[in-house]
């Protein structure tokens, strides 16, 4: 074994396996269309709290996905490997958002296709999926729900607060029921006739109403 024999591996063989060329049109489209991910996914949030670091996440997670397929596509060893090096990767953070879960598997898709060189496919591919969720998700229902928290001191009170909203909106469903020593309090659901609000006021000044707390309602604050 000479000295050249030590240094001569399949490694530097490696190196230009992928032209800088296909390198630099995968990760530049990958950017353009993580990115537009990233502004889909900003314009049809509807959770609680907006997460700017998310959305950065996604532009990365689209590239990192392009470069970790682009790695396993040059060589069939090395795929091997990277299927077992990925394997022992755990994430621990939680999806509060059902819709962010779509989000994470569109970033990784696109930097799939990408790195497979189908650059029409992603690039259509993309365009169509977030039309579809700029439609879908920022459709508004012909009646929101809301989740009204009432507070009555007896059980009179609460048959009369029920009767006076009967009145008032056009459905009105229990979730639950509270019941305490002087004390009643009730979730319910109801469905507005229109946008006004005045009702509440009228509720909350009934005789023995403690408090009534109206919150817009998606599905997701209470089961």
């Amino acid at each position: 074994m000479t000295f050249n024999d030590i240094f001569k591996s399949s490694f530097l063989e490696n190196v230009a396996s992928v032209s800088i060329l296909d390198m630099a049109l995968a990760l530049v489209f990958a950017f353009g269309l993580g990115l537009f991910i990233f502004l889909v996914y900003k314009k049809t949030y509807q959770g609680v709290m907006y997460s700017s670091s998310f959305g950065t996440t996604l532009v990365a997670l689209t590239m990192i996905t392009t470069v970790v397929i682009l790695a396993v596509t040059s060589n069939v060893v090395l795929s091997l490997g990277m299927v077992g090096a990925l394997s022992i990767v755990r994430f621990r953070t939680a999806i509060k958002e059902p819709l962010d879960i779509a989000f994470l598997f569109w970033s990784i898709a696109v930097g799939i296709v990408l790195a497979a060189g189908l650059i029409l496919l992603a690039v259509i591919g993309s365009v169509a999926i977030g039309l579809i969720l700029l439609v879908f998700v920022n459709k508004k229902s012909y009646c929101n729900p809301y989740i009204l928290v009432l507070s009555c001191n007896s059980p009179e009170s609460e048959r009369d607060a029920a009767a006076f909203l009967g009145q008032q909106v056009q459905k009105c469903v229990v979730k639950s029921k509270t019941v305490q020593k002087g004390m009643v309090e009730l979730n319910m659901e109801i469905r507005m006739k229109d946008n006004n609000t005045d009702f509440i006021n009228a509720l909350a000044a009934m005789d023995g109403v403690s408090s009534a707390v109206l919150v817009s309602y998606n599905g997701e604050y209470l089961g």
